[in-house]
């Protein structure tokens, strides 16, 4: 093992090299110095193996000979893998991925060259790079021994959900990075750490971009905050402290190589510090989520080997119903009127199958880590308790993972293929839902789906963000139907199942409050949708199909919220929770059918 674990270390130190120089190249601006420009083909060198004695040639020769070497490595580790620890089928899997990601790498490299460096493809190439460079990480932490007897698996769990969202967090942080040195946004705000002498500057273009990734920064360093404060607890692992500490002490370097970046006007060193400790901050923070991770795993050993099911269809099923798919096509049912709405015709059946695609992902992500979050209070309630987590058909690490995985292939596939609005709005919802509804409010306040309705309403933004390439007031309008919506509609179902959520301690409005109050609470929600829907049919320019619609729809909606109204019944709730269903589908027909024939 120690033998795998030098070879690991070695690939790993190559893979952040390779970075750094990939920074020097940008920064010196040597991309095309053995290119297109050059009259030569990838990977040769201005028509040999060996450059000229010419300074950018050199720069991109370098770049390119480690990649060839990192090729070289990386294969090494899988041969090495295979033959000598087949029992380790972990750390195989892992060698196999990250020879696969270099390979993957250099192929993005070659058309990075050829399109003239085109910022979608900058960004998408440093993105493969930084996986490589986590899939790496994880090979060389994953061949230490870990073994500890796990003695809080809840600390141990929340610990690690937290770990892997600052790893999530950072990840976006760096690409959305990558974007901006690729558009040419860097230097957009030259009064670091103000944005144009304000902290909320006028949005727009490249400002846009720079200020999301300043936001991101901010992000970042609250949840590297927020795991070093659980790692300092006496519970945890010293090894965590000490990853947790270097994290904290490369993402402070990583903030002042961005303010030089900015100070300087892109001097090549600042530059070239910056991707650096790029790379650093990452694998400082894969490998904390890693030995979080694997602590986690560790004291829920019980869980882990509780029976899963044997045949490939019953887990592929399982893993499909984490995805909640019932609640997914509620949720793309908003969508495509909305994307229909902003063309004003049908889109083309490309762009509205690519979105509808990168929405199930984002929606199945989100719900994946939501049974992982959840699981102790769905084992208690009726209609949760068959679910894959709580039903021991699917690890809760492996549901983490899964929706994890999904999240990251959601938000790739639709910035390449839709695009980068689009892509951050899916991802936002998974964030809102997961950290605002399902981490804090959710357990906290009987408000909580008032608040946390706001996620499920995110899909109407994406499909009209997918067609515009922004978010305009038809598309907000769209956003508050749903979020107002959304109350009324759960508020129901939670008095159908009442005693499950009293089991559970979960604070839904009819436990916390009652049935009158929940009743009076929605009938005034049903009155504030009806004033909502209608408030639209000016502000978006609506026609008379859609007022015709709402104004009906919206009046059988309070028509059945008055009379649960008055019998607090639980068939009565039952009946305008599936009414509910019924009306948004219809209500967003109509707004597609409206435009369409106007």
């Amino acid at each position: 093992m120690k033998g795998f674990r030098r070879l690991a270390g070695i690939t790993l130190a190559a893979s952040i090299a390779l970075v750094a120089v990939g920074g020097l190249v940008r920064a010196s601006g040597s991309g095309e110095g053995c290119g297109p420009g050059k009259g030569d083909t990838w990977p040769l060198c201005v028509g040999g193996v060996l450059p000229p004695l010419e300074y950018h040639a050199l720069i991109e020769f370098s770049h390119r000979l480690l990649a060839a070497i990192l090729v070289g490595l990386t294969g090494a580790l899988v041969v090495w893998a295979y033959r000598r620890l087949r029992d380790r089928r972990d750390l195989v899997r892992g060698s196999v991925a990250a020879a696969a990601i270099v390979v993957a790498q250099a192929a993005l490299g070659a058309i990075v060259v050829e399109e003239d460096t085109e910022k979608y493809l900058v960004a998408v190439h440093f993105a493969a790079a930084m996986v490589l460079v986590g899939a790496l990480t994880w090979l060389f932490v994953r061949s230490f021994d870990l073994s500890r007897e796990g003695d809080d698996s809840g600390k141990a769990s929340r610990l690690a959900m937290l770990t892997r969202a600052l790893a999530a967090g950072a990840f976006a942080l760096l690409v959305v990075g990558a974007y901006a040195r690729g558009s040419n946004a860097s230097l957009v705000f030259l009064d670091w750490p103000l944005m144009q002498h304000s902290l909320i500057p006028p949005l727009g273009g490249p400002a846009t971009t720079m200020f999301l990734h300043r936001l991101l920064a901010l992000g970042t360093g609250i949840l590297t905050a927020c795991v070093l404060m659980q790692a300092r607890k006496q519970w945890c692992p010293p090894i965590i402290r000490k990853i947790a500490w270097l994290a904290v002490g490369m993402l402070a370097l990583q903030i002042l190589a961005g303010a030089a970046n900015v100070l300087t006007r892109l001097t090549p060193w600042a530059m070239v510090l910056h991707v650096t400790t790029s790379a650093l901050v990452w694998t400082s923070v894969v490998a904390l989520a890693t030995v979080a991770g694997t602590v986690a795993r560790q004291a829920t050993t019980a869980a882990v080997q509780e029976a899963l099911p044997t045949s490939a269809r019953g887990q592929i099923a399982a893993y499909f119903q984490l995805m909640k798919p019932r609640i997914i096509v509620l949720l793309l049912i908003t969508t495509v009127p909305a994307m229909v709405l902003a063309a004003g015709r049908v889109p083309s059946v490309f762009l509205m199958a690519a979105t509808l695609l990168g929405g199930t992902l984002a929606a199945g992500s989100a719900n994946a880590i939501n049974c992982y979050i959840d699981r102790d209070i769905d084992m208690l309630m009726r209609r949760t308790r068959r679910r894959p987590v709580p039903a021991h058909r699917v690890t809760p690490d492996h549901a983490l993972e899964f929706g994890f995985a999904l999240g990251a292939v959601a938000f790739f596939f639709m910035a390449i293929v839709v695009n980068l609005l689009a892509a951050f709005l899916a991802v936002s919802a998974i964030f809102f839902y997961v950290f605002v509804y399902t981490m804090w409010l959710k357990r906290r306040t009987d408000q909580n789906i008032v608040i946390g309705g706001a996620a499920g309403a995110v899909p109407a933004l994406v499909g009209w963000a997918a067609v515009t390439g922004h978010v305009g007031i038809p598309a907000v309008m769209l956003f508050s139907i749903i979020f107002v919506w959304t109350p009324p509609h759960f508020w129901a179902l939670a008095m159908k199942y009442e005693k499950d959520y009293a089991a559970a301690g979960v604070p839904m409005m009819p436990v916390v409050r009652g049935r009158e109050d929940t009743v009076t609470q929605i009938l005034i929600y049903s009155l504030a949708l009806v004033l909502v829907t209608l408030a639209m049919y000016p502000l978006a320019n609506m026609g008379q199909i859609y007022l015709a619609s709402a104004t009906t729809l919206g009046g059988i909606f309070v028509f059945k919220a008055l009379k649960l109204k008055r019998s607090q019944d639980q068939a009565d709730a039952w009946k305008l929770f599936k009414y509910s269903i019924l009306y948004l589908a219809l209500l967003f027909a109509a707004v597609a059918v409206d435009r369409l024939a106007g």
